[in-house]
């Protein structure tokens, strides 16, 4: 049987709002595209999307317009630069934050379609830990937490691995500490965290490493330019180049786990 192509599913996600992590799933998705990676980044924050805002896009049709039928998803997907597109989210609509497990499925195999032009698909999720959270981070291969240095970032990333954990038997985490001013402080953020993951969950955790503190980050978003084009030779853009280069590094899935899963038939098909 021919082999088909696979594909590298992260799921971007850190319990609490305001830790970078949009940030982070935009950056990391255009580094891997300078490395020739052809990456997808889903915007699956669904009825508040951001990812299009800090592109500077402006969607004619989005993921609501995939669930309703009236087009596919290779229409709503827009180009970022070579190699990266999006798949862009809808803002204010209540009825996409509360999507059925029917929903969820439909547009997870909806990138089926995409799967043989694609090598990355990063998912940028919503903050909590909602049903829709749970739902598009158990889909993914990875799961890359991203914490930063505030007592709540910590508090609110160990609930959201203690749930998958607990409920749903999710024991492995890869964790990046954002907006640090050393990677020293970031290591110290990922032993606090895996302290108590160590002592109260069956869990493996990884340090993936820092992205520091750099202000061309502010300014870039202000200017709805990613930092990697805006300001590609700082701090931050460095780092990101960097993390994308561990991520290619990661191997990619070649089973099914039994559950909902993005590009589970390629899986499932012994490919």
């Amino acid at each position: 049987m021919k082999k088909q192509h696979s594909v590298k599913v992260i799921a971007v996600t850190g319990g609490k709002g305001g830790v970078g992590k949009t940030n982070v799933s935009v950056n990391l998705s255009i580094a891997l595209g300078e490395m020739g990676r052809r990456t997808v980044l889903m915007d699956a924050d669904l009825g508040l999307a951001n990812v299009d805002v800090m592109l500077g896009l402006r969607p004619k049709k989005n993921i609501s317009d995939v669930l309703s039928g009236e087009c596919r998803l290779t229409d709503v997907m827009l180009d970022v630069t070579d190699n990266v597109k999006i798949v862009p989210a809808c803002s204010g609509t209540q009825e996409m934050t509360s999507l059925s497990a029917h929903e969820h499925a439909e547009l997870v195999y909806a990138f089926n379609e995409v799967a043989e032009d694609i090598d990355v698909l990063v998912i940028d999720t919503a903050a909590g830990i909602s049903e829709s959270v749970v739902s598009f981070v158990r889909a993914a291969q990875e799961v890359l937490v991203v914490v930063c240095d505030e007592p709540t970032s910590i508090t609110d990333a160990y609930a959201l691995i203690k749930l998958l954990n607990r409920d749903y038997r999710m024991t492995r985490f890869r964790v990046l500490a954002n907006m640090v001013d050393t990677d020293v402080e970031g290591r110290n953020m990922f032993n606090k965290l895996s302290t108590v993951t160590d002592r109260f969950l069956d869990v493996t955790l990884q340090y993936v490493g820092s992205i520091p503190y750099d202000e061309h980050v502010r300014k870039s978003v202000r200017r709805q330019i990613p930092v990697l084009k805006a300001f590609s030779k700082c701090k931050a853009a460095i780092s990101y180049r960097q993390l994308a280069k561990k991520v290619d590094d990661w191997p990619v899935q070649d089973a099914p786990r039994g559950h909902l899963e993005f590009f589970v038939e390629r899986l499932v098909q012994g490919v």
